[in-house]
């Protein structure tokens, strides 16, 4: 995923732990209220903390923000690193094609077989609202370490940082 410094300095952290990580789980809200979850390729995080998708017009997620004044969650996970970032934020669908041109790479073309000329492919682009990230300072030996500890001694571990941030 390409990613840009933010204007919002306090985006950097949150740029920085999901710029490798690339699938997110997008939340949707559907015509019944219920939460509707599914995989999504995130392409980019520009400047204005942004992050740029393509979808399929006809994608039920489109009908799903358009109904639910645009709200959408984003979760990002990196197990390994134990990094994991939940940004809340307002969706829009665009029709711009020098953007699409701008973000085309092969992978997309799984999914738009007709190419970033396809009629269907539009771009969706989650404006952060607010994020918040949790991240291990510490190796992954040191964290099974420090839980096996709070096992032990009954005190929770650190599990390095938590932080909110809003745009």
């Amino acid at each position: 995923m390409e990613t840009k410094q933010q204007i919002n300095k306090q985006l950097e952290k949150v740029r920085d732990l999901i710029e490798d990580i690339r699938i997110t789980m997008m939340t949707t809200i559907d015509q019944e209220g219920k939460l509707v979850s599914r995989p999504m390729a995130a392409l980019q995080v520009d400047e204005e903390g942004t992050i740029w998708f393509f979808t399929n017009r006809t994608s039920p997620k489109v009908d799903q923000i358009d109904h639910n004044d645009h709200r959408v969650n984003l979760s990002f996970a990196d197990v390994s690193n134990a990094d994991y970032v939940s940004v809340s934020g307002h969706a829009e669908e665009l029709d711009d094609r020098a953007k699409v041109d701008e973000l085309w790479n092969p992978q997309a073309k799984a999914w738009f077989p007709k190419g970033k000329d396809d009629p269907d492919l539009i771009l969706l682009k989650v404006h952060i609202d607010m994020a918040e990230y949790w991240s291990a300072s510490d190796s992954r030996m040191v964290r099974l370490f420090q839980q096996a500890a709070a096992l032990v001694t009954g005190t929770p571990p650190d599990m390095g940082e938590n932080k909110k941030v809003y745009n």
